[in-house]
């Protein structure tokens, strides 16, 4: 059996009836591409979520207070009303659990930046100096807050870029001026390095970072934190931290045995598996139907053999009694099966490495187009040519040659 000869014969069938062809791989073309559009969305998705995490700081533990107690009719409070969490949570933390490299109390207001005529509404977040380290933030100008300014409860901030362009000419030094938080004057101390958006479209340049002391005191007057921040020197030991701050939380707040925590612990990585989990069954579910499209293609393919095999009824009668076997008539045809959903899936691999481009470059949304997708589309494709192909194969390859050369 000469497969060179196999491959000719189908070519040269297929260039018959060029139309015809091009119409029947038109369902492949579709279901490749959207396969491969969808995805790269999906992995791109991922990739975001994952990229985004990290620069927040992928071992990062972030412990909030929870409400464990519901109230009459069953109504729970949120956790920002919860006061479960104190400075003395934070002082056990640091003694006892070895895991964490990094730990900063954490408490938030929102309100009206204002320094002049000009005023931008944005955040404040109170937090240790070892916030920056917890978080990935650096520093453009300036210098991060001290643990002494943190014992002084003294009113200074770090900025970021966000507040900076609203608040400041251009080319203007912030380092040193005097911005008014609400009715709380505050001194620029340092301004941080854009991060700019994240996967969420939070502006992450629109902060303001104070002392927690002076939050606190100065604008919350409160002793209760809302959440403490840890970090851990690498990702391997964020659950091992997180079962011993759980474990001297819960020591802390005599919680018995058999009572649920007033407390919630989380990792960066529950967040990235849970978020990267729902973006990858959305992709399982959108390629699952961009894959129906192939299914359609396939019985395209099977409909357009069955044609073919009718309309060269005589020249399989002609081929037969000249000596050619009955699995030559099938891989002939077969072949001409493969070929059509191959080149089919050449053009939809392309078709859908361009619609993924466009998709990025029109709505911006982030992609990645693997290897492993596009393999996955030509092999679904081989077995879509076999497999659609194989009945009409079967069909022709049984003829009779005598009613065959009889066709009219």
């Amino acid at each position: 059996m000469n497969y060179v000869n196999l491959l000719r014969i189908a070519l040269r069938a297929i260039q018959r009836n060029k139309l015809r062809a091009f119409l029947t791989m038109l369902g492949i073309i579709i279901g490749v591409a959207a396969v491969i559009t969808m995805m790269s969305i999906g992995e791109g998705s991922k990739q975001s979520i994952q990229n985004t995490f990290s620069s927040m700081g992928s071992n990062m533990i972030t412990i909030m207070p929870y409400n464990n107690s519901p109230m009459p009719g069953g109504v729970r409070l949120g956790a920002a009303s919860v006061q479960s969490l104190t400075l003395s949570d934070v002082n056990k933390i640091k003694q006892e659990v070895s895991e964490i490299n990094a730990l900063s109390p954490g408490v938030s207001s929102s309100g009206q930046a204002i320094r002049g005529a000009n005023n931008w509404p944005t955040s404040l977040q109170g937090v240790s100096s070892d916030y920056l380290q917890i978080r990935q933030l650096s520093i453009k100008d300036g210098s991060n807050f001290t643990e002494e300014q943190v014992k002084a409860s003294a009113k200074v901030c770090l900025i970021g870029q966000t507040v900076v362009d609203n608040l400041f000419k251009e080319n203007e030094n912030p380092v040193g001026q005097i911005i008014r938080f609400g009715k709380i004057p505050f001194q620029i101390i340092g301004v941080l390095n854009a991060k700019g958006q994240n996967t969420f479209g939070q502006d992450q340049d629109d902060i303001i970072i104070a002392p927690y002391t002076t939050v606190m005191k100065r604008i919350l007057a409160t002793t209760y934190l809302q959440n403490i921040y840890a970090a851990t020197p690498n990702e391997a030991l964020s659950n091992q931290a997180m079962e011993h701050i759980t474990t001297v939380l819960r020591e802390n707040h005599r919680i018995r045995e058999g009572t649920e925590n007033d407390f919630e612990v989380r990792t960066m990585a529950e967040l990235i598996q849970m978020l990267s989990s729902t973006s990858g069954m959305m992709t399982s579910l959108l390629t699952a139907v961009a894959g129906i499209s192939l299914l359609i293609g396939g019985i395209g393919i099977m409909n357009i053999m069955y044609v073919s095999v009718t309309e060269r009824t005589r020249e399989i009668g002609l081929r037969l009694s000249i000596g050619a076997r009955g699995r030559d008539i099938l891989w002939q045809f077969l072949t001409e099966a493969v070929v059509i959903s191959m080149t089919g899936g050449v053009m939809g691999a392309i078709l859908g490495i361009i619609a993924s481009f466009t998709i990025s470059s029109l709505v911006h949304w982030p992609i990645l187009i693997s290897e492993s997708s596009i393999v996955i589309s030509f092999f679904v494709c081989v077995i879509t040519g076999v497999f659609f192909g194989y009945y009409p194969a079967v069909k022709a390859a049984a003829l009779d040659p005598i009613e065959a050369l009889r066709y009219e």
